[in-house]
């Protein structure tokens, strides 16, 4: 099990580790102010970027993001002189597991963070800015974009997180977008009492409220074709077995590759968790953290891919990655998924087939030389 969250020493470890991996691929490696590790080679018309995550969900497993950046140092190291420069980024916070900001290496990256995220604390009150110290970056410079100005385009290799690929018998697949996700906090406030002394129909049970909300959620994305919504974290007070909950405090995520629909199931929950706070004599608070657009992938970078993984299926992702902050660059993002075992991520048990990861080697390495290739089918075509 492996639990590298932003700032910590087992992350600044792996800093360390991947720096020295593109180094020896003949990188050139520096740090930006959130710590993200960024290598570059070669020289020419324009900067394309390969790159992922290298944190992890607490008790996670090995690949989900740290494989598309292996990845990418291979595919640096092999693709030889192209007529474009390359960079690899390895973004140092993706999952969001110690602030409350998902996708902080890449928005960091690419300017989306101001100064005042420097001074962003989480319920232990650790600092972000001291967390990015730690990683050889610059909490005075956060807010300062590290992104190529002349980006080309963006591509990332990442596990499937889903049985797609297993069940097609394939090893690599190209996406077509990313679903559109909205995620926040809805807190119910109730009066705590006395387990034993206090009358059920007297009752203000901030916890009760919340499980039904929670079902609620559930009872949603059952009926609605392609939506997933998920409650995966709650906050109890006191916490204690013979009172009854006085504040609750839960997360909730929505997913949908159609905006629209998206939308409707996010506002749709938040009347029903109105409904349920009134009906229970509970106060509500909805914070809305995060609304993310659906992120359709380029058609000439998704043309390019399919001639370089000749058989490859396409496939949306209902998972958010770094392409989604990327995209508000550039609207040439690609991603290659990876068949993983079961279907498996966030866990433990993640597994990928070596043989597998081979064949995703070999198509970004086409892909790379198909890009600076003006007689590439795809170029003349226009994608």
């Amino acid at each position: 099990m492996i639990t590298r969250w932003y700032g910590s020493r087992s992350l600044a470890e792996a800093a360390d580790r991947v720096a020295g991996w593109m180094e020896d691929a003949g990188l050139s490696v520096r740090r930006d102010a959130v710590g993200n590790v960024i290598g570059r080679r070669g020289a020419g018309e324009g900067t394309f970027v390969l790159g992922s995550h290298i944190d992890t969900v607490r008790d996670a497993g090995r690949y989900d993001g740290p494989l598309g950046v292996l990845l990418a140092i291979e595919a640096a190291d092999a693709a030889g002189e192209l007529p474009y420069a390359l960079e690899v980024v390895a973004f140092a916070d993706e999952e969001g597991g110690r602030f409350p900001l998902t996708f902080l290496g890449s928005r960091g990256w690419s300017g989306d963070l101001g100064p005042e995220n420097a001074r962003l604390t989480n319920g232990l009150g650790e600092v972000l800015g001291d967390a990015a110290r730690t990683l050889g970056g610059d909490p005075d410079a956060i807010g300062t974009r590290s992104a190529p100005d002349d980006i080309l385009g963006y591509l990332e290799v990442h596990i499937e997180q889903g049985p797609v690929l297993q069940d097609q018998g394939l090893p690599v697949g190209i996406v077509t977008a990313i679903a559109a996700q909205s995620r926040g906090i809805a807190t119910f406030q109730g009066m705590a009492g006395h387990a034993g002394n206090t009358p059920m129909r007297l009752r203000r049970d901030a916890l009760a409220g919340a499980a039904e909300f929670v079902l609620e959620v559930e009872r949603l994305a059952q009926r609605t074709d392609g939506l997933t919504a998920t409650v995966g974290w709650i906050e109890n007070e006191p916490n204690v077995g013979n009172v009854i909950a006085g504040r609750t405090r839960c997360t909730y995520d929505v997913r949908h590759q159609d905006a629209s629909v998206r939308d409707r199931a996010r506002d749709g929950l938040e009347a029903a968790a109105r409904a349920i706070a009134e009906r229970r004599r509970l106060d509500l608070d909805w914070l809305r953290r995060d609304d993310l657009p659906a992120v359709p992938m380029s058609p000439r970078l998704r043309a390019l891919l399919a001639e370089a993984a000749p058989g490859a299926i396409e496939l949306g992702s209902g998972a958010g990655h770094d392409a989604v902050t990327v995209s508000r660059l550039t609207s040439e993002v690609a991603m290659l998924f990876v068949r993983c075992r079961d279907g498996i991520s966030h866990h433990p048990d993640e597994s990928v087939r070596a043989d597998d990861v081979a064949v995703a080697l070999d198509v970004v390495v086409r892909f790379l030389r198909l890009l600076g290739d003006p007689f590439s089918p795809s170029d003349r075509t226009g994608g």
